[in-house]
């Protein structure tokens, strides 16, 4: 009974300062009380939003729900969907034109059709009329362009994540640092593999390791290492042509250099195979030396210390010869929509939008990075101290991975207290993002691509493969990018160029 009490009191607590804020502009505009009071007492709008759920969903009308609707004067209705059968739920409700008020879309083939179909408000032209939204970098609006058009607000994420995380306790015996060239990279990974740097006289390490993906999506390592030495992001546009990244030449420097460490045994030899789970459990436990990352160097700190306490994890910007040269991501980990058929006037769209809007709030910010004051963090001076990890993860990181915010310092007067090692990975990522380079395929629109796009990948992935494994030398590469021209590669090539064409003249 006092457990409920407590809590009850933190929410009463909670849900009053946000009403204050929420009214705060008012009181400094010297709006009366009587506008003051209609605002307060009009009808919350009605809003039903679905998003992806990862571990278990939280409680229905739970107090940071309650907290959002007291703010943005909303009734809320969360819809949580498993993140395995996510896009094909989602796929199901457009095709059947069920939708919610509000919904998180994927930047895929068929959410690229229901826009290009009119089924979502383009919101590009009212984004102006949001303080919030309209103050972030256009480049997140760009990514998720379809037709030169914006239809949803970016669940917005770095545009630049690719860090160099590695041992540092075994770089300092060796007398390394990280790596700025393909030649160091080289040389760190043999010397991490071959000279015993946990130093127990087995044979049970290795510099980098690989996993099955390799060469897939924004983490592709073929891209980043292809990158960092002066190649294209996927894709290179220069003097009017499209042009992909592996029929350049720093690409094909990074898959000999991944064919050299293959042949030498230097990474492992099952890693056309092995799943990244099995990956991340080695590098966890102590076997593996050095790795490009999306996430954070702390992560990898608090797991390793739990089975080597002395380890000690540092990072670096992911640098080459040229300096720090970062492939750019798409900045989102996809969108929220508005379904015309279930906001049927321009009045309610606006309504939704501006529920987005307020939540970047400073008030709001604050909630969905940090969650309750009291339960999820407690004042500490200069900085916010984390109480309780556990409830962070189930209570407040649903909504902070699906709702609108920029990370921690956006907005938010008082940073969380983090690690050192923690800060210094999310200030490299920012100042990486003067050095992305980006894709300029990201948005255009391909006929051929929405037919054939998987099977056309599919061509090269199983090339590079089949080329750092040795079954095909030069040749036999070239003879596979012919495969791939024939196949409808020649045709992407062309419908990009005119994509693009089309766009710039608008």
């Amino acid at each position: 009974m006092k457990k409920q009490k407590v809590a009850l009191g933190m929410s009463t607590v909670l849900l009053a300062s946000v009403m204050l804020s929420a009214c705060g502009s008012d009181k400094e505009t010297g709006a009366s009380a009587t506008e003051g009071a209609k605002k307060v007492d009009s009808k919350p709008f009605p809003i039903s939003i679905v998003i992806n759920q990862v571990g278990e969903a939280p409680a229905n009308d739970n107090d940071m729900e309650k907290a959002m609707e007291q703010y943005t004067n909303t009734d809320l209705k969360f819809q949580w969907i498993p993140l395995s059968a996510y896009d094909e739920k989602v796929n199901v409700m457009i095709a059947s034109n069920e939708l919610p008020e509000l919904i998180k879309l994927n930047y895929n083939a068929v959410a690229i059709g229901a826009l290009k179909d009119n089924l979502f408000w383009e919101i590009g032209p009212y984004l102006k009329d949001n303080k919030n939204l309209s103050a972030q970098n256009q480049i997140f609006y760009d990514n998720i362009a379809v037709d030169g058009k914006i239809y949803g607000v970016p669940l917005f994420r770095g545009l630049s994540r690719s860090v160099v995380h590695y041992r540092k306790d075994w770089f300092d015996a060796a007398g390394l640092k990280a790596p700025k060239s393909l030649d160091e990279w080289y040389n760190v990974i043999k010397a991490m593999t071959l000279g015993d740097p946990d130093k127990n006289g087995k044979n049970d390490t290795y510099g980098m390791m690989v996993e099955k993906k390799y060469n897939q999506n924004a983490d592709s390592m073929l891209t980043r290492f292809s990158v960092m030495n002066g190649g294209p992001n996927k894709w290179q546009y220069e003097n009017g042509t499209f042009t992909p990244e592996f029929m350049t030449e720093p690409f094909f420097e990074a898959m000999k250099f991944f064919k050299r460490l293959y042949d030498e045994k230097l990474i492992n030899q099952d890693f056309a195979v092995v799943d990244i789970s099995e990956i991340d459990k080695a590098y966890d436990t102590g076997h593996a030396a050095i790795r490009i990352s999306g996430g954070n160097a702390q992560s990898w700190q608090d797991k390793i210390a739990k089975v080597v306490p002395t380890a000690v994890i540092d990072n670096a910007p992911l640098e080459g010869p040229k300096g720090i040269r970062v492939p750019g991501e798409s900045g989102n980990n996809g969108f929220l929509a508005i379904p015309k058929s279930s906001v049927k006037t321009e009045a309610d769209m606006k309504k939704v939008l501006s529920f987005m809007d307020k939540l970047m709030d400073p008030p709001m910010a604050t909630l969905l990075v940090k969650g309750i004051e009291g339960r999820h963090w407690q004042d500490g001076g200069d900085v916010t101290l984390p109480l309780d990890r556990d409830a962070d993860v189930k209570e407040v990181k649903p909504y902070r991975d699906n709702l609108p915010q920029r990370n921690e310092d956006y907005n938010i007067a008082k940073r969380m207290k983090q690690p050192d090692l923690f800060r210094k990975n999310q200030q490299i990522g920012s100042e990486s993002e003067k050095h992305v380079v980006t894709n300029p395929t990201l948005t255009l629109s391909s006929a051929i691509f929405l037919e054939k796009g998987k099977e056309l990948e599919q061509i090269m992935t199983d090339a590079e493969t089949k080329f750092i494994m040795g079954k095909i030398d030069e040749a036999g590469w070239k003879s596979e990018i012919e495969k791939w021209k024939k196949a409808g590669g020649d045709k992407l090539i062309t419908e990009y160029k005119e994509a693009y064409e089309k766009i710039k003249k608008k």
